[in-house]
């Protein structure tokens, strides 16, 4: 699993004030959800093409209506998911609806089955950064084996010197190294965002939520449902 963090270069701590360059957004995104949702986008064209070149009677006209509402649905589902966070606010793209908040309308984030933001008093999941139970159990074993690693460098004979297995550096100064699962350290760095820019509002002072629906997934979905029950009342 990669790390949360955007290769690109993030703003310093005071940075992205008046006359100051602007720098890309933190993209967050799980990437067992894009590689499964190729797959399945993969899988739903091959049968649907099968379907198309060799089906008869009311099967080609079955799969494409069965296509246009899968495949928006999947893309949905599994490849638009993300969260885009800078130093004046968070945006959150779910699969049917997109939640822009400066971080000054934000609540907080938090974590427990499901990663969620609160903000102008309602709950939103962020889809884009599941909470996996297996990635913190396997965390915790891997920062127990480096805690033992470092514990036994100081056994006698050792030298009191602790070996370079068992040091653990942080790529950003003052960092904290504690072996994490992606969505935890993913939240982590959002928690940091959210308190560093915590008093910052957008343009106008507005610091209330604004969603806006994602209807170029939910109309090409709508239209295939419908030409599918069309077509499934008259075969």
């Amino acid at each position: 699993m990669t790390s949360p963090r955007s290769d690109r270069p993030t703003p310093p701590p005071d940075s992205a004030g008046p006359g100051q360059p602007k720098y890309a957004d933190r993209a967050y995104r799980s990437v067992a959800g894009m590689v499964g949702g190729v797959g399945l986008v993969a899988v739903a064209c091959w049968l649907g093409g099968d379907a198309i070149a060799n089906g008869k009677g009311h099967t080609p006209w079955l799969a494409i209506a069965a296509l246009l509402l899968a495949l928006p649905l999947i893309v949905a589902l599994t490849l638009r998911p993300a969260v885009f966070a800078n130093s004046d606010r968070i945006r959150v793209r779910n699969p049917f609806r997109t939640i822009t908040v400066p971080w000054a309308g934000v609540d907080g984030v938090r974590s427990s089955y499901s990663t969620e933001m609160l903000a102008g008093g309602k709950k939103y999941q962020l889809w884009a950064i599941p909470v996996s139970l297996r990635a913190r159990k396997r965390a915790a074993r891997q920062e127990a084996k480096v805690k033992a690693a470092g514990d036994d460098a100081f056994t006698p004979g050792g030298g009191g010197r602790r070996p370079a297995y068992g040091r653990r550096s942080s790529p950003v100064p003052g960092a904290d190294p504690t072996i994490r699962a992606w969505s935890d350290q993913a939240l982590s760095e959002l928690r940091e965002l959210a308190e560093r820019h915590e008093g910052k509002v957008a343009e106008g002072g507005s610091t209330v939520p604004v969603v806006r629906w994602c209807w170029e997934v939910l109309a090409p979905a709508a239209a295939g449902a419908v030409v599918l029950i069309v077509l499934l009342s008259l075969s």
